[in-house]
């Protein structure tokens, strides 16, 4: 087993480069079974998650080869979905994607439950309502879904909670109904639903309302390869790492900054953070634009009176564990309410073991007063956002602190203590 040591309350400065997005990269790796022909993937994170993603497809069949650091070349001409790696489902929560893309593909598929982060109950109901809303015959046993697809005609439906997966699942298993139209209702818009479509769209997929609530899909019968798409880059890091130097009261330049996240940026200046915005620019001829972020220290951060997570464009839930540890060095008591997940807040008693006076009010609810002077600690890594998040407390907090395990934070995060040791942290990785 792997830990992080770290020491805290060093000073940071200096610039920091948001990687390719966790989330956009999962499910544009696993769109690429739609197509026969190679496709070319820039800017994928070289995390643990996108490993096992590769290692899925492999096991179908396909090819899947980094052409550089970065860029990975992937090949999917004769897939076999039964030959498919059944362990690696049961770690990866994001292995559910390839539900739709399987459906698209070979019009049946039988998959075990997938597994991933232990936050709460998380269910597969929205992902299964919208395939049988697609015609799709849907049979559980135990611990297994077989899913086959049947001849359909144009279908109107409403999602049952805007489930970002789910969203991107029935939008994999609609694009290549040829001839079919498909209104897909309470579609979840996120950075990553968004970065899906623009993929999809690149091998000649016909979607339209990307970015709103309500999507349109016109089927078509093939898709053609795409030699050059690059993934955006992580909102949820570019926050997280807002979060981290606003804790930190430094100045950090956070380049690549995707304009995604305005209800976060909202409550980082009703927390007194002080930032600036430059450089506002297109990424790599996207359909969405970039900046570099610059904070300053502040003086005094002040408590908001409430965060929650909401759909897109509201608060992002993975976010409120990071925005946690910074309102314990707020002055004042702020509400955090993750209504999604009910084993979110269990990072909550790893702060407090930090020295945090975070009161936790049931499940999905918890007061955080502060500020409150942090020290360090041996604390527990459940997954991969509050891993995050504790990193950020580790380093505002006196002392060292232990962080543990590693592999949870690496499978979201690329590199992530060897890049902010170069702002000046001190972490080290050791054994245990």
């Amino acid at each position: 087993m792997i830990g992080f040591r770290i020491e805290g309350q060093r000073p940071l400065g200096g610039e920091i480069t948001v990687s390719g997005s966790k989330n956009s990269a999962l499910k544009i790796l696993a769109a690429t079974l739609l197509t026969s022909e190679p496709c070319i993937i820039q800017n994928v994170p070289r995390i643990e998650d996108v490993f096992r993603l590769l290692e899925l497809l492999e096991s179908l069949g396909a090819k899947a080869v980094w052409s550089d650091s970065h860029t990975v070349r992937v090949e999917a001409k004769a897939i076999n979905p039964a030959n498919i790696s059944r362990d690696i489902i049961g770690r990866l929560r994001a292995s559910v994607i390839l539900m739709g893309a399987l459906l698209a593909r070979s019009d049946e598929v039988s998959l075990p439950g997938p597994g991933g982060d232990q936050i709460g109950a998380r269910p597969l109901d929205a992902h299964l309502t919208a395939f049988r809303a697609l015609g799709v015959e849907v049979v559980e046993t135990t611990g297994t879904y077989k899913l086959r697809a049947r001849p359909r005609g144009d279908l109107d439906f409403t999602m049952p909670e805007f489930s970002v997966t789910a969203t991107e699942n029935a939008i994999l298993a609609s694009v290549l109904s040829s001839g079919n139209q498909t209104i897909i209702r309470c579609a979840a818009a996120d950075p990553s639903v968004q970065d899906l479509c623009w993929f999809l769209q690149s091998l000649g997929a016909q979607i339209s309302g990307v970015g709103l609530h309500t999507l349109t899909i016109r089927g078509v019968a093939t898709l053609h390869p795409t030699i050059d798409y690059t993934v955006m880059p992580d909102p949820v890091e570019a926050g997280t790492l807002l979060c981290l130097a606003a804790a930190a009261r430094s100045e950090v330049r956070i380049k690549n900054f995707p304009i995604f996240l305005y209800s976060e940026l909202q409550k980082f200046r009703e927390a007194n953070v002080n930032f600036a915005m430059l450089d506002r620019r297109s990424f790599h001829g996207s359909s969405y634009e970039v900046v570099d972020i610059v904070t300053h220290p502040t003086t005094e951060l002040r408590a908001v009176r409430r965060v929650h997570g909401m759909p897109y464009p509201g608060f992002h839930d993975d976010l409120l564990p990071p925005f946690t540890v910074l309102l314990t060095q707020a002055t004042g008591t702020s509400l955090v309410h993750d209504w999604m997940y009910e084993g979110r807040l269990k990072f909550v008693e790893e702060l407090n073991k930090m020295g945090a006076d975070i009161f936790i009010s049931d499940p999905h609810r918890c007061l955080v007063t502060g500020p409150r002077s942090l020290y360090g600690s041996h604390i527990t890594n459940y997954d991969i956002r509050t891993g995050a998040s504790l990193f950020i407390a580790a380093i505002v907090a006196s002392g060292t602190s232990t962080v543990a395990p590693a592999y949870q934070l690496d499978r979201g995060y690329e590199a992530l203590d060897q890049r902010l040791n170069r702002l000046g942290a001190k972490i080290e990785r050791y054994e245990f």
